[in-house]
């Protein structure tokens, strides 16, 4: 290992990127500082971010008042606990809505800019869903709270300043050129940058020369919160291509951002226009939004996972060869959503089902886990494997009549033991609710608001707590995952494309999406006129002879002509490809690798090893001053905050690479020392 010994002695860390996960290894680098540092000298510590460190760009103060988190604020915390499995030790602290009372209280002092910010910490509820300017300020206080812990010997130094790229320094350093025109040198440099934008992919660069051709508007796929909608104009026809939570922040700033309101009107919600909206025709490959987040708890036995467990995923990761995300591990989380609905729904409200839940769970437990994915309440399902799923369903072979009948046998058992279609689960129509669907404007309009209502039933009423299983049995298994994909040799071993793809969208749309007042919203502006729903398999074409955007649901011979196109979705990741230059330039330098996955090329995600998050830079060798984190690497996805008391990846991770960066930097520096000191004589 190289010494590369600064002229000063003092040691010199360079995170880029300034947002939560950046000050969450922050902490953790106080938080470990008496073990690992506290001999070794004196360490400087550079942050680079344009925008303020802590929030960084997506969560900073300066922006809309009206968008939110799409979680409670009883379920957001930057601290460890007692569930955290961690080398470093834990540092608890209060999550967002303990902190929000403990301001309230006195006993935590913030500078709150505004009144409406001070009205919203003076009225929070656990299960309020905070504003992103509340979290801003949550997150500015971690930060200055994780500096007050960082001891006198590390020493943090702020620049509002973009890193374009990284270079060899003479001194045999890194050289960090900022956009400033000044240069940090660095013995380590932690990419720490969130997601990213990227160039327009092909499609996108017709469509940006058309609008620019036909004077049209196009926003490409970006972070809708953040673009310039002010050339959209009252009364506009836009076509909106997604259903996510993009498409939700665009609609608040479109609709209620321009002066308009909503009423409550007995049980039902209205919007009061301003007049100043645009006309939003919108679908997507469902057609239908995000499923709203849970307002129901358990009411029967404590979910535990059965077949896509810990155990299992260790097995799976001895095997000598390679895991397959979509055939080794989808149809046992399938399993496991299906298995955790009903029995709920049979411990929890055993009035709405027929026999026992040991009667239930005797018949389904041998079922091949295949059957779940393609087991639905139809009779074409029953006798084939349902077409156009977002998910993929593995190879039957010679396995393809038993699996059939394993899932005729499930469609029978929910028949003769759930009478209540609301209250049965089958994944093809979770995955494609309004497949079939045939019928003029108005049939998918209604079709549309039928299936919002549900939606919000079946999440917000506790009659329904079953949903709540399916969520948390969802989680569970997603915890499992990410601890196997954490494994030191899962890079080299697994078809990540699989989770890449299909798999975080899938999970997002269950499980990640707006509060169920967004969706509440949303059919009242269906119900006022604003908002008009085009269906699933929307496709979009840019009509020269028209000179403007055309679009079409799939089964409908309905087309629809507007001036503004917006693909209201996050940018794919490609580093190779990202707008942000220190990125591009690690990839075209050498410096950092692509994830390859076999036959399916990139993954457009920075090849890290899983150990320590060091970039890989090819033949199983790794950077020895480069290390990466976050969603465009291939280390596994995590958000930047977390649920109290759920052994949090994002705090393991952020401890791992803390940690690591610790015992680098120490090692340089006893490198660097002498060996014996003279003697005067």
């Amino acid at each position: 290992m190289s010494t590369r010994t600064p002229a000063d002695g003092i040691r010199s860390l360079v995170i880029i990127g300034g947002g939560p996960r950046a000050v969450g290894v922050l902490e953790r680098l106080a938080a470990n500082r008496d073990e690992l540092w506290r001999e070794a000298g004196r360490l400087i510590v550079h942050i680079v971010d344009p925008h303020p460190v802590g929030p960084g760009r997506i969560w900073r103060l300066d922006q809309s008042p009206l968008l939110k988190l799409n979680s409670l604020a009883a379920d957001v915390t930057m601290f460890t606990d007692e569930t955290s499995t961690i080398e470093g030790p834990l540092r608890p602290g209060p999550s967002l809505i303990e902190w929000a009372q403990e301001v309230r209280e006195g006993r935590i002092a913030v500078d709150v800019p505004d009144e409406r910010l001070a009205a919203e910490i003076r009225t929070l509820l656990p299960a309020s869903f905070p504003t992103r300017r509340l979290q801003s300020l949550y997150l500015s206080w971690f930060y200055d709270r994780a500096l007050d812990g960082l001891g006198p010997d590390i020493e943090v130094r702020e620049h509002r300043a973009t890193a374009r790229r990284v270079t060899d320094g003479s001194d045999g350093r890194t050289r960090v050129e900022l956009d400033t025109g000044r240069a940090l040198h660095a013995d380590v440099v932690l990419f720490s940058l969130g997601h990213n934008g990227v160039e327009p992919e092909p499609e996108h660069r017709r469509l940006i020369d058309f609008a620019r051709r036909r004077e049209l508007y196009y926003l490409p796929p970006a972070f809708t919160a953040d673009a310039d909608t002010g050339a959209i104009v009252p009364g506009q026809r836009v076509l909106v291509r997604g259903m996510g939570l993009a498409a939700v922040d665009l609609i608040v700033l479109l609709t209620e951002g321009r002066g308009g309101r909503f009423e409550r009107d007995g049980d039902r919600l209205r919007y009061l226009p301003s007049g100043r909206e645009p006309r939003v025709v919108i679908g997507s490959r469902r057609g239908v939004p995000y499923h709203s987040k849970i307002g129901s708890t358990l009411q029967g036995e404590a979910p535990a996972l059965r077949w896509f467990t810990r155990e299992h995923a260790a097995l799976l990761e001895a095997r000598s060869r390679p895991i397959d995300f979509a055939e080794d591990v989808w149809p046992l989380i399938g399993k496991e959503l299906l298995w955790a609905h009903y029995r709920e729904l049979f411990t929890g409200h055993p009035e709405r089902v027929v026999g026992s839940w040991d009667e239930f769970a005797a018949q389904f437990s041998p079922l091949d886990p295949r059957a779940a994915l393609i087991a639905a309440e139809t009779e074409e399902a029953v006798g084939d494997v349902p077409a156009d799923l977002s998910y993929p369903v593995p190879p039957l072979g010679d396995d393809r009549d038993r699996v059939l009948d394993d899932a005729a046998t499930l469609v029978s058992l929910v028949a003769r033991t759930v009478p209540d279609e609301l209250d049965r689960l089958f994944l093809p129509t979770l995955d494609r609710p309004l497949a079939g669907l045939r019928g003029d404007a108005h049939a998918v309009q209604e079709a549309v608001r039928r299936h919002i209502r549900r939606d919000l039933l079946l999440r917000t009423q506790q009659e329904h707590s079953e949903t709540m299983a399916v969520f948390l049995a969802l989680l569970q298994s997603l915890f499992v995952f990410a601890d196997l994909t954490a494994s030191a040799e899962w890079s080299d071993r697994s078809r990540v494309h699989d989770v890449n793809g299909w798999w975080l969208g899938w999970f997002s749309h269950l499980a990640s999406g707006p509060p169920a007042h967004r969706l509440e919203e949303l059919l009242a502006l269906s119900e006022a006129g604003i908002v008009d729903f085009l269906g699933a398999g929307i496709t979009v074409v840019a009509d020269e002879d028209q000179g403007c955007f055309a679009a079409q649901g799939a089964g409908s011979s309905r087309v629809v002509t507007a001036s503004a196109l917006v693909d209201a979705r996050l940018p794919d990741t490609s580093v190779a490809r990202s707008d942000n230059e220190v990125l591009r330039h690690l990839v075209a330098s050498g410096h950092a690798l692509e994830e390859l996955v076999g036959d399916a090329g990139s993954t457009g995600r920075l090849l890290v090893r899983q150990l320590d998050t060091r970039l890989s830079v090819g033949s199983g060798t790794h950077s020895d001053r480069f290390y990466a984190i976050g969603p465009y690497t291939s280390s596994p996805f995590v958000g930047a905050f977390s649920r109290p008391r759920t052994n949090a990846v994002s705090f393991r991770e952020n401890d791992k690479v803390a940690r690591a960066l610790l015992l680098h930097l120490a090692e340089l520096s006893a490198a660097s020392r002498p060996t014996s000191v003279p003697v005067a004589v």
